[in-house]
């Protein structure tokens, strides 16, 4: 669009279904690489991915040319489809239902890489739950947490 101008920043996070820790070493790269290429499709910059074996975080230059929940249901779908289709797990693999979208200004940039970046050496302190539910309180976001997390029966 010719004369539009944009700096939206976005960190976007989710989880593996049930919090399953199924997001191993050995297709942890490939599933980074293959969530990116999905990201740049879209014309989206991303900036940083990294997880644990239950969630995962991306942090997007994010374009206006498409919704949020759009590229969420690409991202989260192909991914899940991809995984499912090189066999690599003995289960099937889903994501969980929703995710996080937290906005950025160009000042936190470099914080936020770093946060991600750093995902293994914070969830040392830290579990998935209690980041997720304190992201939500930072951004002052209104939930409830009997639909935040869905936890096997």
């Amino acid at each position: 669009m010719a004369n539009t101008y944009t700096q939206i920043h976005i960190q976007f996070v989710f989880a593996v279904k049930f919090r399953n820790a199924q997001i191993t070493e050995a297709i942890k790269e490939e599933l980074y690489k293959y969530i990116s290429g999905i990201v740049q499709n879209y014309n989206h910059k991303l900036l940083a991915i990294n997880g644990m074996p239950d969630h995962i975080h991306i942090f997007i230059g994010m374009r206006p040319t498409q919704s949020i929940s759009d590229l969420m249901k690409e991202v989260k779908g192909g991914s899940s489809l991809w995984i499912n289709s090189r066999k690599v797990l003995n289960e099937k693999f889903e994501w969980q239902e929703g995710y996080g979208a937290f906005s950025y200004s160009k000042s936190h940039l470099q914080n936020v890489i770093h946060y991600i970046n750093n995902q293994e050496l914070h969830h040392k302190k830290m579990s998935f739950k209690e980041e997720y539910l304190d992201f939500l309180t930072k951004f002052e976001i209104d939930f409830d947490e009997k639909y935040t997390f869905h936890d096997l029966l």
